[in-house]
């Protein structure tokens, strides 16, 4: 199945796809707990056995600009780093013998086909072509060979990053969480729709394609980064992993490419859709901001 979180007259609605257009699951199956991603993941089997009587149905078409995050209310987002040993090598690593880790917040999180707000105090904003995994019941000590029991489904995503911020220190947080930076979707397709292990992935910006790749080249698997992260943290219902990107970003160019106004990112994940988003200008935001990475004196706080 295919699950799409839509902007309707009363909020943000789970809709699955039907025999055509999209059709409301909470008012389908008469449960307003599934008409959330979230509701629908904790739901389980039942849930998803209840949605799959919903897709049977006709729905109503969805224009881009109503497709609301495909995970609009994950309680976060566990991303892997350099988990591909192109994007490693460009960005001058070795590649990695562990895991590289951070969290994304959810306030990052924008629709597939939004508006991509170019932060202002950052001048080397890049994108960042990724799967997102979906959990579903998650869990605890998850093995790898159990790993997509636990998985709902997938969806594109652009780990939008602000370079500038995310190498001034050794943690990455700030370089990854501006707000309206990472845009997911246009849907969460479930595990039986697509085999994730080596499917075709890239990104084209104004046209041009910038990363293209497959997943089977990911350093740690879809089914490893399950297993990894459960280790240290109860994956729960509605919890996102970013799995990493490809060679190809931005900032390992000659000259760089950073994401400006007027730009467009397009993000493909073959079997899982594309997500769409046109740069614009953070509005409003104080010309004096003391801190600004390329410009703060570092030897006085």
């Amino acid at each position: 199945m295919r699950f799409a979180t839509v902007r309707t007259d009363r909020g943000l609605r789970l809709h699955v796809k039907g025999t055509e257009g999209y059709v409301d699951v909470g008012d389908a199956t008469g449960n307003e707990t599934l008409s959330t991603l979230a509701g629908l993941a904790y739901a389980g089997d039942v849930g998803l056995a209840a949605a799959r009587g919903a897709s049977e149905r006709a729905g109503v078409q969805v224009e881009n600009h109503q497709f609301g995050p495909a995970t609009p209310d994950t309680p976060r987002i566990l991303c892997l780093g350099v988990n591909y040993a192109e994007h490693a090598i460009e960005g001058g690593r070795e590649v990695p013998k562990w895991p590289e880790s951070f969290v994304r917040g959810m306030g990052s999180v924008i629709g597939p086909y939004d508006d991509l707000v170019a932060p202002a105090l950052t001048e080397r904003f890049d994108f960042e072509a990724e799967v997102a995994v979906v959990i579903g019941k998650g869990g605890r000590y998850i093995r790898a060979k159990d790993a997509y029991e636990s998985i709902l489904g997938y969806a594109a995503m652009n780990d939008g990053s602000a370079r500038e911020w995310q190498r001034k220190a050794t943690q990455w947080t700030p370089g990854k969480n501006f707000e309206g930076t990472m845009p997911i979707g246009p849907e969460v397709v479930t595990i039986d729709e697509v085999d994730i292990s080596d499917v075709a992935i890239r990104s084209t910006l104004n046209g041009e394609i910038m990363q293209e790749a497959r997943t089977s080249m990911m350093i740690v698997s879809v089914a490893r980064a399950v297993e990894y992260f459960s280790g240290f943290t109860t994956l729960r219902p509605g919890d996102v992993i970013a799995t990493g990107t490809p060679g190809g970003v931005g900032f390992a160019r000659t000259p760089p490419v950073w994401l400006t106004p007027g730009d467009v990112i397009e993000v493909f994940v073959e079997g899982v859709g594309t997500i769409s988003n046109t740069v614009i200008a953070e509005k409003d935001a104080p010309a004096d901001w003391p801190w600004r990475p390329l410009e703060v004196d570092t030897t006085n706080f």
